[in-house]
């Protein structure tokens, strides 16, 4: 009778444990996390972002859109700017989103975006935009750029 008890006592800590760990990954989608413009707080500049902020990753809430920015010379990050996502080419269309670069040359947003069919297109600090000619087809911008194609630039 004694080990039925264990096995049921030890069972339910089971139980537990595992739903907070499903918890953990569930909460993580709910946390927001925002570039700011001036701050300094992200990391991992042109690696892929939404490796790990995505559902069950160990990232800090769940990116819909973000990359990293160099400056002009592919040298070095960019420290300020702004990632605009279009419903046509060129600035054409609709402006439907807005991500600001922060300090460390990174943007990122968890909130809800549907970047898919939008061109991208990121503004420097001297106010010269460069321009996507083709639609994205997912958020994660540093899962093509720096990787097969050119890293994003501006200045």
């Amino acid at each position: 009778m004694r080990s039925n008890s264990f096995a049921l006592i030890g069972f339910g800590i089971g139980l537990v444990t595992l739903s907070l760990l499903a918890c953990r990954k569930d909460r993580n989608c709910k946390e927001s996390n925002n570039s700011v413009a001036g701050q300094s707080r992200s990391h991992n500049f042109g690696m892929n972002c939404l490796n790990c902020h995505v559902a069950g990753g160990e990232g800090e809430g769940c990116f819909q859109a973000a990359g990293s920015v160099c400056d002009s010379l592919i040298a070095s990050h960019l420290s300020s700017g702004t990632v605009k996502f279009y419903t046509q080419p060129n600035g054409g269309g609709q402006l439907k989103y807005s991500i600001p670069v922060d300090a460390k040359g990174n943007f990122f947003t968890t909130e809800t975006m549907a970047v898919s069919g939008l061109y991208p297109a990121i503004t420097g600090p001297t106010g010269v935009t460069n321009y996507m000619s083709t639609a994205v087809s997912t958020g994660a911008c540093n899962s093509c750029h720096g990787v097969s194609t050119s890293k994003l630039w501006a200045y």
